[in-house]
């Protein structure tokens, strides 16, 4: 009888995979990179804090009234229109820029 050895290997080797849950295709790195600048500015994040297309307005301090300004912002910025009930589904970075660039391309289209 034979048996297979498994190895694991250093967590320096390991990779992370994203993928959007819906299919859809995630939001170009500009958009995300302009969106965290826009977060920053909204919520005047302290220089150094780090805002990635993972961070949740939330865990930035962002209450419910913050949050409809950062969309706000988002809407002014990108000159686009965020409806009620697809801005109660942002909750990061990446969901902002995802809608952004839905919204652009369907203005665009």
């Amino acid at each position: 009888m034979s048996f297979v050895s498994i190895r694991s290997r250093p967590s320096s080797l390991r990779f992370k995979i994203c993928c959007s849950a819906t299919g859809e295709a995630q939001a170009k790195k500009e958009t995300v990179d302009k969106v965290c600048m826009i977060v920053k500015k909204q919520l005047a994040v302290p220089d150094g804090t780090p805002v990635t297309a993972e961070s949740k307005f939330s865990e930035l301090g962002a209450d419910s009234v913050l949050q409809v300004e950062i969309v706000m912002g988002l809407e002014e910025e990108f000159n686009i229109t965020v409806d009620e009930t697809s801005a109660q589904d942002i909750a990061t970075v990446q969901d902002a820029a995802d809608l952004i660039e839905k919204l652009v391309t369907e203005k665009t289209a």
